[in-house]
């Protein structure tokens, strides 16, 4: 039978569905990201189940305890609500089970939904599918061996290696079981506590994602009159991304906390593992400088505390004076969940903030991941305790003047070679002894890209992104608004000069502080 026009024939789109498709750009530093189905389809995601089953059981092999690698076996996969996660999910446990691993499926969830699990199921690695904040057509995994760790760059590099090499191997032994109704326990988990002493009239931003199945209910079982705001899921994300950090979001809940007479508003990410503030005043306030209101007073609770800050967290951390009462250390280190568990997990510290509102809680407080949802719930916690609004709270905090996270287009093969290029240049900058609006440059931190640190304080940021083609500046000044844009110009200045940077997408003034 001749085919009509257009159509595909039989064997043809057979040889399409069974094609292994998956673009080596997607496994990233700490996690992995795709469109699809352009860049990962179905058998696509099986064989990076596949390879995921493989590494984890080599790597409890190097461990050398035969009952550690029989635990290991074990695997919490979940997912987020778009339409098309059920399909990856599903080929993703294919490729587990073909492994030999012994997969627990918990559906719907949350990351730190399904990193909880991984403690309460008994089974130390994890696979959540989930694309976060990123536009509809994205899907992605955030994935671990051992609690509360996630994947970083060496084990994404191994990954990578054994998908696209074709080394994933199929073993027996692997089975498949779904867990009901998980969701539900976590959300237990989260509010088995006294609850809060006030009620608080909270806005809940959820940008129509995943947390919007959840940040409501927690908080509202814990006393607080919520107002809900987009927290309908929603895959097309109708009015803005779901991201925190991101000014149209923020936008949307301040006119909400100020048309409502809210206490505060919260934003959540897709996931659930990041956060955004808004004050009562309608001041959008940088999660790390609310996480450090946090950070205070988990410090009078626990004589000795040990903090880690990502590189773009605001320099007051340094110089806070009642830290340093409290006999608290500090210390920076590199962007990326998986990068700053692992840091609290070494150094032994109490918490860990990043200013794009992952805020991580290790015993007794939380369980050493980032979970946005036990954020909320310790911040509001602390404001029913202090009997005071957090804008009081927050303007006993030193005055500086931030930008938003800004983000420039820069191709994966080009944006560390960028980055490199300007570190190279603040370093002569500071060895030759010039000025930076007005002032020299008295510290360069390389822990993650390059932060030029000027006489004053004052600092600048240039990174490459973890997860996206992109670039990452953030900037504070000690002194205005307007010095904070001089400190932005000259980071500008110098990204100019390379034709592979894109334009920013969001202005220098944004929102917050």
């Amino acid at each position: 039978m001749k085919a009509e026009a257009g159509a595909v024939p039989l064997g043809g789109f057979l040889a399409r569905e069974n094609a292994v498709l998956v673009a080596a750009r997607g496994f990233r530093d700490y996690d992995a990201r795709w469109r699809y189905p352009d860049e990962i389809n179905p058998a696509g995601m099986q064989a990076v189940g596949m390879g995921l089953g493989t590494l984890l059981q080599e790597m409890a092999r190097e461990g050398g305890d035969a009952a550690d690698a029989e635990a290991a076996r074990r695997i919490v996969v979940g997912r987020d609500f778009r339409a098309y996660s059920p399909t990856v999910a599903q080929a993703l446990c294919l490729g587990l089970v073909r492994a030999g691993m012994e997969v627990l499926d918990i559906g719907l969830a949350l990351s730190p939904t399904a990193y909880f699990a991984r403690s309460a199921l008994d089974a130390p690695a994890v696979a959540m599918v989930t694309a976060s904040h990123n536009e509809n057509g994205w899907t992605g995994l955030k994935m671990g061996a051992r609690p509360p760790l996630t994947f970083g760059s060496e084990e994404m590099a191994r990954l990578r290696e054994i998908v696209l090499g074709g080394g994933g191997f199929a073993r027996s032994g692997g089975s498949y079981r779904p867990v009901a109704d998980f969701a539900r326990r976590h959300i237990e988990d989260l509010t088995a506590r006294t609850g809060f002493v006030a009620a608080l009239r909270i806005v809940v931003a959820c940008g129509n994602g995943t947390a919007g199945m959840f940040a409501p209910e927690v908080l509202r079982r814990l006393g607080a009159r919520v107002v809900e705001l987009d927290c309908v899921p929603d895959a097309a994300f109708p009015n803005y991304e779901p991201n925190p950090e991101h000014v149209k979001m923020l936008a949307a809940l301040r006119a909400s906390v100020l048309r409502e007479g809210a206490d505060l508003g919260l934003a959540f990410d897709g996931d659930g593992d990041r956060i955004g503030v808004v004050d009562a005043r309608g001041r959008v306030l940088f999660a790390d400088k609310v996480g450090l209101l946090l950070a205070r007073d988990l410090a009078a609770r626990a004589q000795g505390a040990k903090f880690v800050v990502d590189a773009k967290t605001s320099g007051i951390w340094r110089r806070d004076e009642e830290l340093r009462r409290l006999g608290a250390q500090v210390a920076y280190w590199k962007t990326g969940h998986s990068h700053i568990k692992a840091r609290i997990l070494e150094t032994g510290a109490l918490a860990g903030f990043e200013k794009s509102g992952h805020w991580f809680f290790a015993p007794p407080f939380g369980r050493g991941y980032d979970d946005a949802l036990l954020g909320a719930v310790l911040l509001c916690e602390l404001l029913c305790r202090q009997g005071r609004g957090l804008a009081e709270l927050y303007d006993g905090l030193e005055a500086s003047f931030v930008s938003p996270t800004i983000g420039a287009r820069c191709a994966d093969e080009k944006k560390h070679e960028v980055v490199a290029a300007v570190a190279a240049e603040y370093e002569g900058v500071m060895r030759e002894g010039d000025a930076i609006a007005g002032r020299g440059i008295a510290e360069i931190v390389a822990v993650d890209g390059v932060r030029f640190v000027l006489a004053d304080g004052s600092w600048g940021l240039l990174r490459a992104s973890s997860n996206k083609p992109s670039l990452v500046v953030v900037v504070e000044s000690l002194v205005s608004s307007e010095d904070m844009a001089a400190i932005f110009a000259d980071i500008d200045a110098r990204l100019q000069r390379f034709g592979e940077v894109g334009e920013y997408d969001q202005e220098i003034g944004g929102l917050g502080g």
